[in-house]
C-alpha cells in the first residue's frame, strides 16, 4: 500500500483544539500547528473547537477519527474521551480512565507510589489546613498548585510558611482540589513516549534550564529565554534508567498513544522523581515532544501522522451493540 493510499484511508479527520480550559490559548497554538502539518501531508483534516461548537455539531461532521489537541479540563481529563466513545469516533491519546487519572495529580501519585515509582511527597490542602503541619511534613521550599491543571497554572513556590494561605487561595481559583508537594532541587528533564502500553517507547530526554529555574507559563510558551538540551547531556545509563521509569509510569496509568512525563533529578543524590504525566502534550513552536521526536529522526509532520494513525476507541462496544 502506498503512503498516499494509507493517508486516504484515514478518512475525514477532525483536529480538536481551543476548548474551555485555562489552557485554551496554548491549545489553539497546538491545534493550528497539527492541522497545518496534517494538511501538508495530504490528510483531509478540519479544525473543530469544542469550546465554541457543540457535541451535536461534532457528530454532524462525521469525522472518521480525531486528533485531540486540547489541554487541561474538558479535553485531557477523560470527559471528551467519554463523549467520543459514545459517538463512536476513534481519537488520539489515552482512553477515558487513563486520561482522568493522569489529569488528577493526587490519583496519579497514589498509583505511582503503589507501583514503587518515585514521586515527591504530597498533601491535599483545604482552607482549614494546618499550615505549620504542611510546612513541617513537606519542608520548605514546597510547591502549591491546582490538582487538575497544567502549564503551571496557579502554581506557587512557597519559601516561607506565611505564604501558604495566599498560595492556596491562588491555586483554588483554578480548582477546588489543591495539592502541596515536596520541592525537589535539581535538574529538570522531560521524557516523551509514543505507543500503546506494552509497545510504548521513550524518546530522548530533554534537559530544561529556565531563567532563575522558573519554568512557568511565560517561559514555557512565550519567551526564548529557556534553554533546552537534547541530547540531554546526562550519562547514558542515567538517561536509560529515567526512560525506563517513565515508561513504567505510563503503563501504570494505562496510557496509550502518546504522552510526556515531567521529571526532577535531585541534586544531592541523583534520585529521579516523577512529577506528572501529560496525556495531551503541547505541540507548539516551544513544545517538547516535537523537539524530542526531531532528535529521534522524526519530523513534526511525521510525528503528527504517527499519533493520528494510533487513534482508536477504547471500548469498542459499538461492534457488539445492536439497536
Amino acid at each position: 500500500m502506498t503512503v498516499k493510499n494509507t493517508i486516504k484511508g484515514l478518512g475525514k479527520v477532525g483536529v480538536l483544539f481551543g476548548g474551555r480550559s485555562a489552557e485554551r490559548e496554548v491549545s489553539v497554538m497546538t491545534g493550528t500547528g497539527v492541522l497545518a502539518a496534517l494538511k501538508s501531508r495530504g490528510v483531509d483534516a478540519h479544525g473543530f473547537d469544542p469550546g465554541v461548537n457543540t457535541l451535536a455539531e461534532l457528530a454532524a461532521q462525521k469525522f472518521d477519527r480525531v486528533f485531540i489537541a486540547l489541554h487541561g479540563r474538558y479535553g485531557e481529563d477523560g470527559s471528551l474521551q467519554g463523549a467520543l466513545e459514545q459517538l463512536g469516533i476513534p481519537y488520539t491519546g489515552s482512553g477515558v480512565l487513563a486520561s482522568a487519572l493522569a489529569m488528577d495529580k493526587e490519583m496519579t501519585k497514589r498509583i505511582w507510589l503503589a507501583s514503587d515509582i518515585p514521586t515527591p511527597r504530597f498533601m491535599m490542602l483545604n482552607q482549614n489546613s494546618d499550615w505549620s503541619a504542611v510546612a513541617s511534613y513537606l519542608t520548605l521550599p514546597l510547591i502549591v498548585k491546582p490538582a487538575h491543571e497544567g502549564s503551571t497554572m496557579g502554581l506557587t513556590k512557597v519559601t516561607d510558611q506565611g505564604q501558604l494561605p495566599a498560595a492556596y487561595e491562588l491555586a483554588s481559583r483554578y480548582d477546588n482540589a489543591v495539592i502541596a508537594e515536596q520541592f525537589i532541587d535539581g535538574i529538570e528533564v522531560t521524557c516523551a513516549i509514543l505507543g500503546k502500553e506494552q509497545d510504548a517507547r521513550a524518546l530522548p530526554l530533554i534537559r530544561i534550564v529556565a531563567p532563575d529555574a522558573n519554568y512557568d507559563y511565560q517561559n514555557k510558551y512565550f519567551t526564548d529565554d529557556t534553554q533546552y538540551f537534547c541530547p540531554s547531556g546526562l550519562p547514558a545509563e542515567q538517561e536509560k534508567a529515567i526512560q525506563d521509569m517513565v515508561t513504567a509510569s505510563y503503563r501504570a496509568l494505562g496510557c496509550r498513544g502518546w504522552g510526556r512525563a515531567d521529571v526532577m533529578i535531585r541534586a544531592s543524590d541523583n534520585q529521579a522523581f516523577l512529577l506528572e504525566m501529560n496525556t495531551s502534550p503541547g505541540m507548539t513552536g516551544h513544545s517538547l515532544v516535537p523537539m524530542a521526536a526531531k532528535q529521534a529522526g522524526m519530523s513534526y509532520a511525521d510525528l503528527c501522522l504517527e499519533i493520528l494513525y494510533m487513534a482508536e476507541l477504547e471500548l469498542h462496544a459499538s461492534d457488539e451493540w445492536k439497536p
